[in-house]
């Protein structure tokens, strides 16, 4: 009977097989965090799924993000505060640092994480949204048709990576378990003398100060450990490098501490690769005058992100830009434990700011592809046949004079072009 029963228990799908977990699993007991599958770091979330999406599965603990700010600043402040409030929802510790706008005023506008129900009702209007869409658009080119999905919209819940409403602040009541530290230049500077240490202005060097106390005193390296379960420090530094922070290299091609800015990135990066903490940074990279100081920048920087903005541009009014709000540039993924980087298949991103949600999204740009009979191939191939050289970004009209012309050139009775 025993055994009839163990055989029926097996027959619904019961097993006694039971994986043994991986040596490094035990990182995985961190708060909001998760081992990469493929080069076993421990990741975070940037708190933007499809920006997690688009870094191979998140920010590796350690190390350093940096966004290049869009023109006015205004979507690049929305990345840092997304990473803020993850850190908020995860239960990181969190460091604030800003010679601008005041910690506590950021930490007060943080967006407001989407319940379950919000989630539903937003995967809902995002679908909706998007089936509209496709009605009213034209059908899409070839080579976009097996794109990868972008986790834009919640339509799934997730223990890894939030959504947030920006349309609303994040309650009080959530930053009453969490602990944060905030750095303001303009209150550093009437505390403290004048500190200038390895030719480094005074505003870096009390920054560095202040991030290696609090990962010293914290237990966050490691030579104190920590009393409760082990935590994440997160660290957000505004608009680094900017005239605010008493740096020159934003108004001048030859700044009197050329090297301050390098300096400080290369040793913040010796304090975040032996402690339990990642930082994001924002840089005015649009700014910079000398572009031998922005290389120096991304050499010392692990991931790098841009941001090119529609506003005050040609695209703002360009048709085939409408449903966007910029361009999102991956300029840089790191290589940890692994001899190439993980980076999303996708190479053409944009973003869209909607109603509650900022998203990063695949960008399908105007594109062509010819057909004869059943087969498809990219415009670029027959204009490489047929010699004839022009741009495809200007207009359809553009592109249908191409293709008319590819189709006289090579006389074909069964050609067709779709336009997307």
């Amino acid at each position: 009977m025993a055994a009839a029963a163990g055989g029926a228990a097996r027959g619904r799908g019961a097993t006694s097989f039971q994986r043994k977990a991986a040596a490094g699993s035990r990182l995985a007991t961190v708060a909001g965090t998760r081992p990469s599958v493929r080069h076993g770091q421990l990741l975070l979330s940037s708190g933007l799924p499809s920006l997690d999406c688009v870094l191979g599965g998140g920010i590796a603990v350690g190390t350093l993000l940096l966004i290049e700010e869009d023109k006015y600043g205004l979507y690049s402040s929305l990345l840092f505060k997304y990473f803020l409030a993850e850190g908020v929802v995860c239960g990181h510790d969190l460091f604030v640092a800003s010679a601008k706008e005041h910690p506590d005023s950021i930490l007060k506008e943080l967006p407001a994480p989407l319940l379950d129900e919000q989630r539903n009702e937003l995967g809902e209007e995002a679908t909706a949204v998007k089936s509209e869409d496709f009605q009213d658009s034209m059908k899409i080119a070839w080579r976009y048709q097996n794109l990868p999905k972008m986790e834009a919209s919640p339509t799934t819940s997730t223990k890894f990576g939030h959504y947030y409403d920006i349309s609303k602040t994040m309650s009080p009541e959530l930053f009453q378990p969490i602990k944060w530290h905030s750095f303001y230049l303009p209150e550093e500077l009437c505390l403290q003398p004048t500190v200038k240490t390895c030719n480094m202005n005074s505003a870096y060097g009390r920054l560095l100060l202040s991030i290696q106390r609090i990962i010293s005193q914290e237990g966050f390296d490691g030579s104190d450990p920590q009393k409760k379960q082990k935590n994440i420090l997160r660290i957000g530094i505004q608009s680094l490098g900017s005239l605010l922070w008493g740096d020159d290299i934003c108004c001048s091609d030859t700044p009197e501490d050329i090297h301050s800015l390098t300096k400080f990135l290369y040793v913040l990066r010796g304090l975040l690769r032996k402690s339990l903490s990642a930082c994001i940074i924002t840089i005015p990279a649009h700014l910079i005058e000398n572009k031998a100081i922005m290389e120096r920048v991304t050499n010392l920087s692990d991931t790098i992100v841009g941001l090119e903005s529609f506003i005050g541009s040609e695209r703002e009014t360009n048709p085939l830009y409408k449903d966007y709000h910029g361009l999102v540039h991956v300029r840089q993924i790191p290589q940890l434990n692994s001899l190439i980087c993980d980076v999303s298949d996708t190479k053409d991103l944009a973003f869209r700011l909607k109603r509650k949600l900022f998203t990063i999204e695949c960008f399908a740009a105007l594109n062509i592809s010819v057909g004869v009979g059943r087969k498809h191939y990219p415009i670029s191939a027959w204009l490489a046949v047929t010699g004839v050289h022009t741009t495809l970004k200007n207009s359809v009209w553009v592109c249908t004079q191409v293709c008319l012309s590819c189709l006289l050139k090579l006389k074909l009775r069964k050609i067709n072009y779709t336009i997307d």
